[in-house]
């Protein structure tokens, strides 16, 4: 490279650092601090103590994730027995008057008998003929019925993992999403969730980790929030046990 455009390139660095000082001072100013001149000292790595600590009873973990589920527009309920759960799907979907239903292909909705209780209803398994177009089905459905790998308490979050028999496009693009939540699997702090993937081998993780919290919403566009841009609107959060 020539001396002429290593000059350039010295005094373009020059100018923007700068600019970035200037930029800097001035938030710093408005704050009433002074610029931090050296990098801060981080003591401490990884989740304090009293973090890793935290640990509620069942009854909490249940009362806090329905709080903080229906705090951001989710639905969330409490049943006893798969068979209460199953009685509630049934009567919304001939509320919402749905047509289409897609599930996962898990045990525990295989053995739901969701088919028998709602005969005029089209449902779908997902990937049971591996030649159809499910994204197309997903897309198409009025409801998308999941049960969840994780949940998350303190956040109020789902974790669905998708795989060849849990596609990832029935939590995403049904209108309405309802996920079942065995309560064995509901848990206090994000963390109890993340120490099942931490350390494993790329072939043992799933296709995908998707962590739901309440409705699809955005406020990309002038900071007005709109619910169900990029996913279901209407979201039921239903444990179970």
């Amino acid at each position: 490279m020539a001396e002429q455009e290593l000059t350039l390139l010295e005094q373009l660095e020059k100018e923007s650092r700068a600019k970035q000082a200037k930029f800097i001072g001035g938030i710093a100013a408005k704050l009433g601090r002074q610029e931090i001149a050296k990098k801060p000292v981080h003591p401490f790595r990884g989740a304090p103590d009293f973090w890793t600590q935290l640990e509620w009873s069942q009854e909490e973990r249940i009362e806090r994730f329905m709080d903080n589920w229906q705090s951001v527009g989710g639905h969330a309920f409490h049943f006893a027995t798969m068979e209460e759960a199953k009685q509630f799907i049934a009567e919304r979907a001939l509320e919402l008057e749905a047509k289409h239903i897609i599930r996962q292909n898990q045990p525990e909705l295989n053995e739901l008998g969701l088919e028998e209780a709602l005969p005029e209803v089209d449902i779908q398994v997902w990937n049971h003929n591996p030649a159809e177009n499910w994204k197309a089905h997903a897309a198409g459905a009025d409801i998308g019925l999941v049960v969840v790998d994780h949940a998350i308490a303190y956040t109020g979050t789902i974790t669905v993992l998708s795989s060849q028999d849990k596609g990832r496009s029935v939590s995403l693009l049904p209108t309405v999403m309802m996920a079942i939540i065995p309560v064995e699997r509901l848990k206090t702090r994000m963390g109890e969730v993340m120490t099942h993937f931490d350390g494993a081998r790329r072939e043992d993780l799933p296709a995908g980790i998707h962590f739901i919290t309440g409705p699809s919403r955005s406020s990309d566009i002038e900071n007005d929030l709109t619910i169900g841009v990029h996913g279901p609107g209407i979201v039921y959060a239903l444990i179970v046990g």
